[in-house]
């Protein structure tokens, strides 16, 4: 038996023969955190595109439990409400964009992120400026500000932004868009301040890149901006078809994750997969199942990276239901139990193109409305069938019965064109990950515990305060100037100094100083916020 001296030679041989990194605890582990929305989806298009795929999703493997949805003012929320709770821990009411109730900018989980020396990115198949993403980047009282939401993004200083939405980052052109989200409004698109935010990315150091080939081919910059899209770039579906030069969701994250993960303390991805809300507004089963599976790709991605990593969470979720979407409607009510899968799947398979995708083929004339029908999967009318699809006046009603009788061939159910209030499902995996029924708010929380820091307590609970009462507390003369311009400043003069604050922006001007900040200013039309270093 050895001696207690011999075991402490020994140990202290073994500790000898360590490698230094086993020994010394000098550089922490680097943390990561993948943070992917699924918008508007619901849990019977998840069972359905499981059938049409054949196989498990990756989300399966990962299931851990359910998030309510609720916002601050309705059992149903909007995108805008859930983003700004899963971006803030705060629960706020629609359109509100990184605002709490009370008009108030509350920093973001990303925010913290990016001050705590962790790198960050977003990426979206949506318009960066859409509600999502533009809750954990930007704070306005109206979701459709996109120019305002746009500006402050290109501010923010994160390290990848990729996505659509390069409409809003130009000078202001005449052309009218619609916007496709199921809100059938009409929209001006690009920058009514007139603006170039495009000179602006160039010159603070990014990499810009506007097809798919350039992004694929790897990035050798630090800060990486990709703008495939001027709105919102193409279902996965329709993608390879009609818009090739547009990467996949799975691409944009992967690429992602390549340029975020190369050095530092860690980062923070937040990647949205948008449009299953956009099909589901427009009750479009083939468009919802394009985006779930889109997005399951990309989980995959993100999930061979953590694996390998061993330091990464990820925490993949949906902000709300949508359609109502069910397998079964009223004319199954006698055979259900005798309905296998099959019954629900051919006619889906049947279609090449989502229902938008289809109608972008349609000429004015309608002398292909056959090919165009074929291309979703109804090749095969009746007369009366045909006739409704003829009779249609507008492509909206023609999209609307095309859904229509894809949802009956496939025994489909649909509630609503909106938003649902259900629970949804929790996925997450790695180090520190949420499980169980949790509310959408606590996602920030455990986020940010995870990589060490609070939004609740400490400098970042205060962060943003209300700039026009801060200087007039310590003797300056507060205006706004060009309150109804599209671009304010708060002036504060005192004793020959002039302090000028634009909306918006990562700086301010004292004197003929440019003096940076470490956020940007927000406007709301009545108050400046802005963040004081005391």
């Amino acid at each position: 038996m050895k001696t207690i001296k011999q075991l402490t030679i020994l140990l202290s041989l073994l500790t000898l023969t360590l490698p230094a990194s086993s020994t010394t605890a000098a550089t922490p582990p680097h943390k990561n955190v993948i943070l992917m929305i699924m918008d508007g989806t619901n849990s019977d298009i998840l069972t359905l595109s499981r059938w049409y795929r054949g196989t498990d999703l990756k989300l399966d493997t990962i299931l851990r439990g359910g998030v309510r949805t609720y916002s601050a003012q309705s059992a149903i929320t909007d995108s805008a409400a859930a983003g700004s709770a899963m971006a803030t821990g705060v629960k706020t009411k629609a359109d509100y964009i990184g605002m709490n109730p009370d008009r108030r900018p509350v920093l973001t989980v990303l925010e913290g992120a990016k001050l705590s020396g962790y790198r960050t990115g977003i990426v979206s198949t949506s318009p960066i400026q859409h509600a999502t993403p533009a809750a954990f980047t930007s704070h306005v009282l109206n979701r459709d500000e996109f120019g305002d939401i746009g500006e402050q993004q290109v501010y923010q200083g994160l390290d990848v932004v990729l996505g659509g939405g390069g409409a809003w980052l130009k000078p202001q052109t005449k052309e009218p868009t619609k916007d496709d989200d199921g809100m059938l409004k009409t929209k001006q698109v690009s920058r009514e301040d007139g603006e170039n935010l495009y000179e602006e990315i160039h010159s603070s150091g990014y990499e810009l890149v506007r097809k798919r080939d350039g992004l694929l081919r790897g990035i050798s910059s630090q800060k990486l901006w990709g703008v495939f899209a001027d709105e919102d770039i193409s279902y996965e579906l329709d993608r390879p078809h009609l818009n090739p030069d547009e990467p996949s969701l799975a691409e944009m994250t992967r690429a992602a994750i390549d340029r975020l993960s190369q050095g530092g303390k860690g980062f923070f991805l937040m990647v949205e997969g948008s449009k299953v809300d956009w099909a589901a507004h427009k009750n479009d089963p083939v468009g919802m199942i394009s985006e779930v599976l889109s997005f399951d790709d990309a989980v995959r991605e993100a999930l061979d990276f953590a694996r390998k990593d061993g330091n990464t969470m990820v925490v993949a979720v949906t902000d709300h239901g949508n359609s109502g979407l069910t397998l079964g409607n009223h004319g199954t009510n006698g055979d259900y139990k005798s309905l296998p899968a099959d019954r629900f799947i051919k006619p889906l398979k049947k279609a090449r193109l989502t229902v938008k995708g289809a109608t972008s083929q349609l000429k004015q004339d309608r002398s292909n409305l056959k090919e165009v029908l074929s291309s979703y999967g109804l090749g095969d009318l009746s007369k009366k069938e045909f006739g409704r699809m003829e009779a249609a006046k507008s492509v909206d009603d023609l999209e609307n019965e095309m859904v229509k009788l894809m949802a009956e061939r496939a025994n489909l159910g649909f509630t609503t064109h909106g938003h649902t209030g259900e629970d949804v499902f929790l996925y997450s995996y790695g180090p520190g990950k949420p499980v169980g029924l949790i509310e959408n708010t606590d996602i920030p929380r455990v986020i940010s515990a995870y990589m060490g820091f609070s939004l609740g307590t400490g400098p970042f609970a205060t962060w943003y305060v209300d700039g026009m009462t801060y200087y007039r507390d310590r003797g300056y003369e507060v205006s706004v100037e060009g309150r109804t311009s599209k671009n304010p400043l708060m002036v504060a003069k005192r004793d020959g100094e002039v302090l000028r604050f634009p909306e918006n922006k990562d700086f301010y001007w004292r004197n003929d100083e440019k003096v940076g900040l470490k956020s940007v200013n927000v406007y709301d039309g009545e108050t400046f916020y802005v963040h004081v270093a005391d």
